[in-house]
């Protein structure tokens, strides 16, 4: 594609600041499996007592990554594709060629009970999504007919960027 200085046509974010209140959680739960380890006299026996740190420390790491992994997402649209970036890690990553897109449609009100929570999602009627917070995002159909959906801030101009390139594309 010609015309187009390199870097970004487009870049977006969305936060989630409440995603915050499942880390500090996650790190209690942390503490409290440091804190059977640590001071717990073992009199109930090993195997109760193992299940019980295990518990705790497997939940709050998984708490605290879902934190670190979806407090916010990162979009940036180029010439060639789209990139979906989660979290101060940048994982789960998901691009997509813009060769592959057929359409784009901005969704004003997405909420993560539609999807059924926070996080990368997967529905067999509406396809892939990555959802950190209600609100605004874009859904992307896919030229093999797949869905994939994102909440993002300044969704609408996502989309027009996106039908510019696609329209581009076809003349």
């Amino acid at each position: 594609m010609t015309g187009h200085p390199p870097g970004p046509l487009w870049t977006g974010r969305a936060n989630n600041p409440l995603q915050w209140l499942l880390a500090a959680a996650g790190a209690a739960c942390v503490a409290l499996g440091i804190e059977l380890a640590v001071d717990n006299a073992w009199t109930s026996g090993f195997v109760p007592l193992l299940m019980a740190v295990t518990g705790c420390l497997a939940a709050g790491l998984l708490m605290v990554y879902g934190t670190v992994a979806f407090v916010y997402v990162a979009v940036t649209i180029d010439t060639q594709a789209l990139v979906v970036r989660c979290g101060h890690i940048g994982f789960p990553r998901r691009r997509i060629e813009l060769a592959d897109v057929a359409s784009a449609e901005f969704l004003p009100r997405i909420t993560p009970q539609h999807w059924g929570g926070w996080g990368c999602r997967w529905r067999p009627e509406k396809g892939t999504a990555v959802i950190v917070r209600r609100g605004e995002g874009f859904e992307l159909t896919l030229v093999d007919g797949k869905l994939f959906t994102v909440t993002v801030d300044d969704a609408e101009n996502a989309v027009r960027v996106i039908r510019a390139h696609l329209r581009s594309l076809a003349g």
